[in-house]
């Protein structure tokens, strides 16, 4: 049986990525407050994978949100060189940040195959388990991030809330989070499908 290295290449890619947006970021204070759940979530699956090795699929989704996070840690999400989207979109307001939440709804995915290979759960209820967990994250994490604005003040707190005025704001990126777990859990069906066609099981 030939060993699958993608995970592996995929993993080694990162960290070099990683090390390379951490030099010199616009913030140094914001750069260390974003990168602690960028380790967290790398270190996890760095861990995890002897005993679980989710698809070649799940961990490209997973490196998306990961590679998009690092991006905004390094400039701040205000602030990322993404002015042609804004103008497609005819918008003063940068929105590297909503692509970023979207994102974020990518790892429905590999909760949902995780459950449904362990055989907790059948698809539908895993994929249900997957967009709620994600829901519930972003709440969380909105919470967080006005946590850290609140405490950490200043020019630095703002940048980390990355609100840009909007009072919407948090409301947008749980919305955003939740479109990305809805978008990613329309792939994972899909791909269940073409597994069963295939017998790829």
């Amino acid at each position: 049986m030939i060993e699958n290295i993608y995970p592996k290449w995929l993993a080694l890619c990162y960290s070099i990525f990683f090390i390379a947006l951490g030099i010199n970021p616009a913030f140094r204070a914001v750069w260390i407050a974003e990168a602690i759940p960028l380790m967290m979530v790398f270190l996890f699956l760095v861990f995890s994978y002897r005993y679980f090795v989710f698809s070649n699929l799940a961990y490209t989704l997973m490196a998306i949100w990961l590679v998009l996070h690092n991006i905004g840690a390094h400039y701040t999400f205000a602030n990322v060189p993404f002015d042609w989207v804004n103008h497609l979109l005819d918008s003063h307001r940068n929105h590297f940040d909503r692509f970023a939440h979207f994102s974020i709804g990518f790892y429905a995915f590999p909760i949902a195959e995780f459950l449904v290979r362990k055989g907790h759960y059948k698809p539908i209820i895993a994929a249900l388990f997957g967009l709620f967990a994600i829901m519930a994250t972003a709440a969380a994490y909105e919470i967080i991030e006005w946590w850290y604005a609140a405490s950490a003040g200043s020019e630095a707190g703002i940048e980390f809330l990355g609100s840009q005025g909007d009072i919407w704001d948090a409301q947008k990126d749980m919305l955003a989070d939740t479109l990305g777990a809805i978008f990613s859990l329309a792939i994972f069906f899909f791909a269940k499908t073409y597994n069963v066609k295939n017998n790829n099981l």
